[in-house]
Protein backbone atom coordinates (compact mmCIF):
# COMPACT_ATOMS: atom_id res chain seq x y z
CA UNK A 1 0.00 0.00 0.00
CA UNK A 2 2.82 2.35 0.91
CA UNK A 3 4.66 1.49 -2.32
CA UNK A 4 1.54 2.24 -4.35
CA UNK A 5 1.19 5.63 -2.63
CA UNK A 6 4.80 6.56 -3.43
CA UNK A 7 4.33 5.45 -7.05
CA UNK A 8 1.23 7.62 -7.39
CA UNK A 9 3.02 10.58 -5.83
CA UNK A 10 5.95 10.16 -8.22
CA UNK A 11 3.56 9.94 -11.19
CA UNK A 12 1.73 13.14 -10.18
CA UNK A 13 5.06 14.89 -9.63
CA UNK A 14 6.29 13.87 -13.10
CA UNK A 15 3.05 15.07 -14.71
CA UNK A 16 3.20 18.37 -12.80
CA UNK A 17 6.80 19.00 -13.87
CA UNK A 18 5.95 18.17 -17.50
CA UNK A 19 2.96 20.52 -17.42
CA UNK A 20 5.13 23.27 -15.95
CA UNK A 21 7.75 22.81 -18.67
CA UNK A 22 5.06 23.22 -21.33
CA UNK A 23 3.29 26.14 -19.65
CA UNK A 24 6.37 28.27 -18.98
CA UNK A 25 7.03 29.15 -22.68
CA UNK A 26 3.41 30.21 -23.15
CA UNK A 27 3.50 32.29 -19.98
CA UNK A 28 6.75 33.93 -21.13
CA UNK A 29 5.21 34.69 -24.55
CA UNK A 30 2.12 36.18 -22.91
CA UNK A 31 4.23 38.43 -20.68
CA UNK A 32 6.40 39.46 -23.65
CA UNK A 33 3.30 40.43 -25.61
CA UNK A 34 2.28 42.79 -22.81
CA UNK A 35 5.58 44.68 -22.62
CA UNK A 36 6.76 47.92 -24.11
CA UNK A 37 9.52 47.69 -26.72
CA UNK A 38 12.08 48.89 -24.18
CA UNK A 39 11.10 46.16 -21.72
CA UNK A 40 10.97 43.56 -24.48
CA UNK A 41 14.58 44.28 -25.56
CA UNK A 42 16.03 44.95 -22.11
CA UNK A 43 19.22 43.12 -21.08
CA UNK A 44 19.11 41.31 -18.71
CA UNK A 45 15.54 40.30 -19.54
CA UNK A 46 12.77 41.83 -17.50
CA UNK A 47 10.26 39.05 -17.00
CA UNK A 48 7.36 40.98 -15.47
CA UNK A 49 6.33 44.21 -17.24
CA UNK A 50 5.91 47.30 -15.09
CA UNK A 51 2.49 47.91 -16.65
CA UNK A 52 0.53 45.47 -18.76
CA UNK A 53 0.24 46.84 -22.30
CA UNK A 54 -3.11 45.34 -23.35
CA UNK A 55 -3.20 47.93 -26.11
CA UNK A 56 -0.62 45.81 -27.97
CA UNK A 57 -3.42 43.46 -29.00
CA UNK A 58 -5.65 46.22 -30.34
CA UNK A 59 -2.68 47.62 -32.25
CA UNK A 60 -2.10 44.21 -33.87
CA UNK A 61 -5.71 44.05 -35.04
CA UNK A 62 -5.30 47.47 -36.67
CA UNK A 63 -2.27 46.43 -38.72
CA UNK A 64 -2.73 45.36 -42.34
CA UNK A 65 -5.63 43.05 -43.20
CA UNK A 66 -5.53 41.03 -40.00
CA UNK A 67 -9.28 40.35 -40.11
CA UNK A 68 -9.06 39.22 -43.75
CA UNK A 69 -6.10 36.96 -42.96
CA UNK A 70 -8.09 35.34 -40.15
CA UNK A 71 -11.14 34.85 -42.38
CA UNK A 72 -8.99 33.24 -45.10
CA UNK A 73 -7.42 30.83 -42.60
CA UNK A 74 -10.81 29.86 -41.18
CA UNK A 75 -12.21 29.38 -44.68
CA UNK A 76 -9.35 27.08 -45.68
CA UNK A 77 -9.28 25.18 -42.38
CA UNK A 78 -13.04 24.54 -42.21
CA UNK A 79 -13.29 23.38 -45.83
CA UNK A 80 -10.26 21.16 -45.30
CA UNK A 81 -11.82 19.62 -42.19
CA UNK A 82 -15.10 18.96 -44.01
CA UNK A 83 -13.27 17.36 -46.94
CA UNK A 84 -11.00 15.25 -44.74
CA UNK A 85 -13.85 13.87 -42.62
CA UNK A 86 -16.06 13.09 -45.62
CA UNK A 87 -13.47 11.61 -47.98
CA UNK A 88 -11.31 9.77 -45.42
CA UNK A 89 -14.30 8.24 -43.64
CA UNK A 90 -15.81 6.97 -46.90
CA UNK A 91 -12.55 5.48 -48.17
CA UNK A 92 -11.71 4.12 -44.71
CA UNK A 93 -15.15 2.49 -44.50
CA UNK A 94 -14.65 0.88 -47.89
CA UNK A 95 -11.28 -0.58 -46.88
CA UNK A 96 -12.59 -1.74 -43.50
CA UNK A 97 -16.00 -3.25 -44.29
CA UNK A 98 -16.56 -3.66 -48.03
CA UNK A 99 -15.30 -6.45 -50.26
CA UNK A 100 -13.77 -5.67 -53.64
CA UNK A 101 -10.86 -6.98 -55.76
CA UNK A 102 -7.28 -6.09 -54.72
CA UNK A 103 -8.48 -4.39 -51.54
CA UNK A 104 -5.39 -5.31 -49.52
CA UNK A 105 -2.98 -4.35 -52.30
CA UNK A 106 -4.67 -0.99 -52.77
CA UNK A 107 -4.54 -0.29 -49.05
CA UNK A 108 -0.81 -1.08 -49.00
CA UNK A 109 -0.36 1.38 -51.87
CA UNK A 110 -2.24 4.03 -49.89
CA UNK A 111 0.01 3.47 -46.88
CA UNK A 112 3.04 3.59 -49.17
CA UNK A 113 2.19 7.14 -50.22
CA UNK A 114 2.69 8.22 -46.60
CA UNK A 115 6.42 7.66 -47.08
CA UNK A 116 6.61 10.23 -49.90
CA UNK A 117 7.94 13.56 -48.54
CA UNK A 118 5.41 16.38 -49.12
CA UNK A 119 8.05 18.56 -50.81
CA UNK A 120 8.37 15.99 -53.60
CA UNK A 121 4.81 16.61 -54.85
CA UNK A 122 4.88 20.40 -54.62
CA UNK A 123 5.98 20.92 -58.24
CA UNK A 124 3.42 18.48 -59.74
CA UNK A 125 0.68 20.12 -57.69
CA UNK A 126 1.82 23.58 -58.79
CA UNK A 127 1.75 22.54 -62.46
CA UNK A 128 -1.74 21.04 -62.10
CA UNK A 129 -3.19 24.07 -60.33
CA UNK A 130 -1.51 26.38 -62.84
CA UNK A 131 -3.13 24.49 -65.72
CA UNK A 132 -6.47 24.81 -63.92
CA UNK A 133 -5.94 28.57 -63.42
CA UNK A 134 -6.23 28.20 -59.64
CA UNK A 135 -3.05 30.00 -58.64
CA UNK A 136 -3.53 32.95 -56.30
CA UNK A 137 -6.79 31.46 -55.05
CA UNK A 138 -7.53 29.64 -51.80
CA UNK A 139 -8.71 26.52 -53.62
CA UNK A 140 -5.32 24.72 -53.78
CA UNK A 141 -5.02 25.03 -50.00
CA UNK A 142 -8.16 23.01 -49.21
CA UNK A 143 -9.16 20.96 -52.25
CA UNK A 144 -6.44 18.34 -51.63
CA UNK A 145 -8.16 17.30 -48.40
CA UNK A 146 -11.26 16.33 -50.39
CA UNK A 147 -9.22 13.63 -52.14
CA UNK A 148 -8.73 11.49 -48.99
CA UNK A 149 -5.26 11.75 -47.49
CA UNK A 150 -3.54 8.49 -46.44
CA UNK A 151 -3.20 9.29 -42.73
CA UNK A 152 -6.91 10.04 -42.44
CA UNK A 153 -7.80 6.89 -44.37
CA UNK A 154 -5.67 4.77 -42.05
CA UNK A 155 -7.14 6.45 -38.96
CA UNK A 156 -10.75 5.94 -40.03
CA UNK A 157 -10.16 2.40 -41.30
CA UNK A 158 -8.77 1.32 -37.94
CA UNK A 159 -11.75 2.85 -36.15
CA UNK A 160 -14.27 1.11 -38.43
CA UNK A 161 -12.48 -2.23 -38.11
CA UNK A 162 -12.84 -2.11 -34.32
CA UNK A 163 -16.66 -2.00 -34.54
CA UNK A 164 -18.16 -5.49 -33.95
CA UNK A 165 -19.73 -7.13 -36.98
CA UNK A 166 -22.99 -7.65 -35.08
CA UNK A 167 -23.90 -3.98 -35.51
CA UNK A 168 -23.48 -4.20 -39.27
CA UNK A 169 -25.39 -7.48 -39.52
CA UNK A 170 -28.28 -6.12 -37.44
CA UNK A 171 -28.50 -3.04 -39.63
CA UNK A 172 -28.56 -5.16 -42.79
CA UNK A 173 -31.32 -7.31 -41.33
CA UNK A 174 -33.33 -4.10 -40.87
CA UNK A 175 -32.91 -3.35 -44.57
CA UNK A 176 -30.00 -0.88 -44.51
CA UNK A 177 -27.70 -0.78 -47.52
CA UNK A 178 -23.92 -0.24 -47.07
CA UNK A 179 -24.23 3.54 -47.37
CA UNK A 180 -26.95 3.67 -44.73
CA UNK A 181 -24.86 1.49 -42.43
CA UNK A 182 -21.95 3.90 -42.91
CA UNK A 183 -24.03 7.03 -42.20
CA UNK A 184 -26.44 5.84 -39.51
CA UNK A 185 -24.46 3.19 -37.64
CA UNK A 186 -20.73 3.57 -38.11
CA UNK A 187 -20.19 7.34 -38.23
CA UNK A 188 -21.91 8.03 -34.86
CA UNK A 189 -19.81 5.25 -33.29
CA UNK A 190 -16.44 6.72 -34.31
CA UNK A 191 -16.91 10.28 -33.03
CA UNK A 192 -13.65 10.17 -31.01
CA UNK A 193 -11.67 9.27 -34.13
CA UNK A 194 -13.46 11.95 -36.15
CA UNK A 195 -12.56 14.48 -33.46
CA UNK A 196 -8.91 13.41 -33.70
CA UNK A 197 -8.95 13.81 -37.48
CA UNK A 198 -10.64 17.21 -37.17
CA UNK A 199 -8.02 18.49 -34.71
CA UNK A 200 -5.04 17.27 -36.75
CA UNK A 201 -6.46 18.61 -40.03
CA UNK A 202 -7.45 21.97 -38.57
CA UNK A 203 -4.07 22.46 -36.89
CA UNK A 204 -2.19 21.47 -40.02
CA UNK A 205 -4.10 23.85 -42.27
CA UNK A 206 -4.25 26.71 -39.79
CA UNK A 207 -0.47 26.68 -39.29
CA UNK A 208 0.48 25.87 -42.88
CA UNK A 209 3.07 28.20 -44.40
CA UNK A 210 4.73 26.47 -47.37
CA UNK A 211 1.65 25.98 -49.58
CA UNK A 212 0.27 29.52 -49.11
CA UNK A 213 3.69 30.97 -49.91
CA UNK A 214 3.79 28.96 -53.15
CA UNK A 215 0.22 29.46 -54.37
CA UNK A 216 -0.71 32.95 -53.12
CA UNK A 217 0.59 36.28 -54.37
CA UNK A 218 -2.18 38.75 -53.48
CA UNK A 219 -2.05 40.23 -50.00
CA UNK A 220 -5.83 39.96 -49.68
CA UNK A 221 -5.61 36.17 -50.17
CA UNK A 222 -2.97 35.58 -47.48
CA UNK A 223 -3.75 33.22 -44.63
CA UNK A 224 -2.94 34.25 -41.08
CA UNK A 225 0.59 32.75 -40.71
CA UNK A 226 2.01 34.34 -43.87
CA UNK A 227 -0.11 37.44 -43.30
CA UNK A 228 1.68 37.96 -40.00
CA UNK A 229 5.05 37.37 -41.66
CA UNK A 230 4.18 39.82 -44.45
CA UNK A 231 3.84 42.57 -41.83
CA UNK A 232 7.51 42.15 -40.88
CA UNK A 233 8.40 45.70 -41.84
CA UNK A 234 5.73 47.10 -39.56
CA UNK A 235 7.09 45.18 -36.55
CA UNK A 236 10.42 47.05 -36.58
CA UNK A 237 10.71 48.79 -33.23
CA UNK A 238 7.59 46.94 -32.06
CA UNK A 239 8.64 43.29 -32.12
CA UNK A 240 6.50 42.60 -29.05
CA UNK A 241 3.49 43.03 -31.34
CA UNK A 242 4.55 39.98 -33.35
CA UNK A 243 4.38 37.92 -30.15
CA UNK A 244 0.88 39.26 -29.54
CA UNK A 245 -0.12 38.39 -33.12
CA UNK A 246 1.22 34.85 -32.71
CA UNK A 247 -0.80 34.38 -29.52
CA UNK A 248 -3.96 35.67 -31.20
CA UNK A 249 -3.46 33.10 -33.96
CA UNK A 250 -3.51 30.31 -31.33
CA UNK A 251 -7.03 31.13 -30.10
CA UNK A 252 -9.00 29.08 -32.72
CA UNK A 253 -6.77 26.03 -32.18
CA UNK A 254 -7.17 26.20 -28.40
CA UNK A 255 -10.93 26.67 -28.74
CA UNK A 256 -11.23 23.66 -31.06
CA UNK A 257 -9.12 21.46 -28.80
CA UNK A 258 -11.15 22.38 -25.70
CA UNK A 259 -14.37 21.66 -27.61
CA UNK A 260 -13.17 18.25 -28.88
CA UNK A 261 -10.96 17.32 -25.91
CA UNK A 262 -13.24 14.65 -24.43
CA UNK A 263 -13.50 12.86 -27.79
CA UNK A 264 -9.77 13.21 -28.42
CA UNK A 265 -8.87 11.72 -25.01
CA UNK A 266 -11.53 9.03 -25.38
CA UNK A 267 -10.03 7.95 -28.72
CA UNK A 268 -6.57 7.50 -27.17
CA UNK A 269 -8.04 5.68 -24.17
CA UNK A 270 -9.94 3.29 -26.42
CA UNK A 271 -6.84 2.68 -28.53
CA UNK A 272 -4.85 1.82 -25.42
CA UNK A 273 -7.50 -0.58 -24.12
CA UNK A 274 -7.77 -2.39 -27.45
Amino acid sequence: MKHKRWSRTAAYLAVSISALVMIVPFAAALLNSLKTYKEYTSVPPKWIPAALQWSNYSRVLELGNFGQYTFNSLYVALLSVAGAVLSCSMVGYAFARLRFPLKSALFVMVLGTMMIPPVVIIIPHFIIFNKMHLLDTLTPLWVIEWLAQPFGIFLMRQAFMNIPKEYEESAKMEGCNPFQVYVRIFMPMVKPTIATLVIFTFMGKWNEILAPVIYLTSNAKYTLPIGILSLGGQWVGNEQLMVAAALISLIPILALFLFAEKYFVQNHANSGIK
